[in-house]
């Protein structure tokens, strides 16, 4: 029997690329993470030195790439990531690690092996939205993207620097594209870095329409059967990295060297 196409293809979402050389889609990655950084500038979620963004190696997959600790978002180069193994151990790269990114991220990425990308920053609008204690409301089209795929972490122990606070986050987190981070933020995942990126970026902005909302009055959510409809429009795995491409344009006709083989 022939497939119906899904909403995604009616829509015309293209297919992400992939890449059957280890080498090639390895920096095709690199550059996705960098990418992502200075996406997260952009939108004014670079915050100090929180935040990270974490890409699985193609080849040595229970090791990720990150940005050393202390780097500004806007001046992450690809090859100044640094190649991070399961234990913390720096394979290549300078500079320190985050220990929080270290932390959260290997637990996130051994939880979960269909997670390629993984993001955490602190948004203003994340962090309000976290205290709140709730999960996002299906109150506009773009936050049905998170419909019945994000959940709650419901304590905070503090500062992330304990590896059994990164496994209560995964676990948490459960087979979901997101968690909040409650009194913190959230974090992100995708089947590719650049659907992470765009989640995080995505459910920034819907947290904050939804504070929005809530401060003018009372919102209305969309009815659980559209909201799962609106799901399978702007949820999947290949609007999220669709998403992600039309952002890096502008950033590449600017930053071309980024993008340098």
């Amino acid at each position: 029997m022939e497939q119906k196409p899904t909403i995604a293809e009616l829509a015309g979402i293209p297919d992400r690329p992939h890449s059957g050389d280890v080498g090639e889609e390895r920096r095709r990655r690199k550059i996705a993470v960098i990418g992502g950084y200075r996406i997260l500038s952009r939108f004014g979620l670079d915050e100090g030195i929180s935040g990270h963004i974490t890409a699985r190696d193609p080849e040595l997959t229970d090791t990720f790439w990150t940005a050393p600790f202390g780097r500004h978002f806007s001046t992450v180069m690809p090859d100044d990531l640094l190649h991070v193994a399961a234990d913390g151990t720096i394979l290549s790269g300078r500079g320190p690690l985050n220990r929080a990114a270290f932390v959260i991220h290997s637990k996130v990425h051994e939880a979960r092996p269909d997670v390629i990308g993984a993001v955490h920053a602190h948004g203003l609008q994340g962090k309000a939205f976290s205290s709140l204690h709730r999960l996002l409301s299906p109150i506009t089209q773009d936050a049905c993207a998170f419909y019945d795929d994000h959940s709650m972490y419901e304590e905070y122990h503090g500062v992330a620097l304990d590896e059994e606070e990164g496994r209560r986050i995964a676990q948490a987190l459960g087979a979901t594209k997101a968690v909040i981070l409650t009194n913190h933020g959230h974090l992100t995942v995708g089947t590719s870095v650049e659907s992470a990126v765009w989640w995080y970026v995505s459910m920034e902005r819907s947290m904050q329409a939804e504070l929005a909302a809530r401060a003018a009055g009372e919102p209305v959510a969309l009815h659980d059967k559209i909201a799962a409809q609106t799901y399978e429009a702007v949820g999947t795995e290949k609007v999220g990295w669709f998403a992600y491409s039309t952002i890096i344009q502008k950033i590449a006709a600017e930053e071309p060297e980024l993008f340098a083989s």
